[in-house]
Formats: C-alpha cells, structure tokens, sequence
C-alpha cells in the first residue's frame, strides 16, 4: 500500500512564480543599454544556465560567465558579454514576481497538513530575494539551492537533504515542479512521488501526478 504524504516540496521558478518582466525583454534592453546587436537569445542563455553553477558563486557572476562564453563562442570578445551582463543586473529585480495561479493558496493550504520545503536550482541570494517579494520568507522550513548547497537538480542529493533537514521519509514525500528534466527526473531519482505542472509538453519520464494548475493542489491529487 503506497503511504499517504506528509511532505511536500516545491520548485520556485515556474512553478510558484514568474518574473512580472519577461528575460527576453530583458535582454533586449540589456544589449540595447550597450548599444550592442544582439548576438543571443534568452532561450541560449537558459540552455547553458548549468554549466555554470559549479564554478560560480552567485547568478550574477554565473551570468557573467554564461554571457561571456556565448560571445566567445559567437566570435565576439567575452569582455563584451560580461558588459552585457552587468547590464542585465542592473534591469532585473529579483523581487518583482508574482505568484502562478493558485500557488499562494496552494502553500497555505498544504502547510497545514504537511511538512513543507523548497528544492530550487537558483543562487540563495536570487532565490531568498523571490521568497520575499511573495511574503514567502517563513513559509518554508527548509530551502536547498541545487546547484550551491548540493548538485543540481536532477541530482538526487538536494532532495535528500531536504527529507534529512525535514526528518521525512522519500516514500511519503511528493516534489511539485515544472521542469521534467530537473524536477520529475530528480524526484524519481531521490524516490519522492511527483507532481508536474503540466505545459502541454508529452510528459518523460512520466510524474505520478499532472497538474493543469497549481489551483488543482487545493484538492491535492495524492488524496483523491
């Protein structure tokens, strides 16, 4: 018999909330502060996001270093996409986001009956900034950084470190998550159930619960 949930783990980026000002328009604004043409999109800079976070301490310095290899790599001096990125820090506020639908009533509703932690890829400074500006700063008992505190996610042992911070059991434990790669993956990985928040993508690997919004974790899926 599967055991019922006592705990319960959230992503943050796409999952609980977006930035109110999109990456691509601030990248365009970005290259424009520099009266440069750009040379790469968003869509670049997200794909090779990862291979950076071991070797950099903060987003901005990961950015800087992602934003100097995609100039490097486009014929361009990295100086040049270092100078793109300072500009990009200087538009992005990490606090201006705002919750996907349902996610603020979605935490308050499952903080009262369950263990709740966060599991992010992203930088404690960036992420604690996000965490503020949605009064979520004490709504979780644990918050790991995947990618500083532990390996990244898929990586198993940032959801481990979470049940340990929570004395939680895998087996009872479900992780809530947009990405399949990083979040479903590495939920499978650590032995947590999950739940993927559906974008109309065919879903691999397969999470054990599809979400149309986070609206539908009022009622969670594990309990129906």
């Amino acid at each position: 018999m599967t055991p019922p949930v006592d705990t319960v783990l959230f992503d943050i980026d796409g999952t609980l909330c977006e930035y109110r000002r999109p990456g691509n328009e601030l990248l365009a604004a970005s290259f424009e502060a520099r009266d440069v043409t750009p040379f790469f999109g968003i869509e670049d800079y997200y794909a090779r996001y990862d291979e950076f976070t071991a070797t950099t301490d903060s987003a901005d310095e990961l950015r800087a270093a992602c934003f100097a290899a995609l100039a490097a790599d486009r014929g361009y001096d990295p100086e040049l996409g270092r100078a793109v990125a300072e500009a990009y820090t200087a538009e992005r506020d990490h606090r201006n986001v705002r919750f996907l639908p349902g996610a603020r009533e979605a935490v308050a509703a499952l903080a009262d009956e369950h263990r709740v932690g966060v599991v992010t890829n992203g930088a404690p400074a960036m992420q604690a900034q996000k965490l503020a500006g949605l009064d979520l700063d004490d709504a979780f008992e644990v918050v790991v950084h995947a990618g500083y505190d532990a390996p990244a996610k898929p990586d198993p042992e940032p959801f481990h470190r979470a049940l340990d911070a929570l004395d939680a059991d895998p087996g009872s434990s479900v992780h809530v998550g947009n990405s399949l790669a990083a979040d479903i993956a590495g939920a499978r990985a650590a032995g947590l159930r999950s739940a993927w928040l559906d974008d109309g993508s065919v879903p691999d690997p397969e999470p054990d619960y599809v979400l149309d919004s986070m609206t539908d974790l009022a009622s969670p899926p594990w309990r129906r």
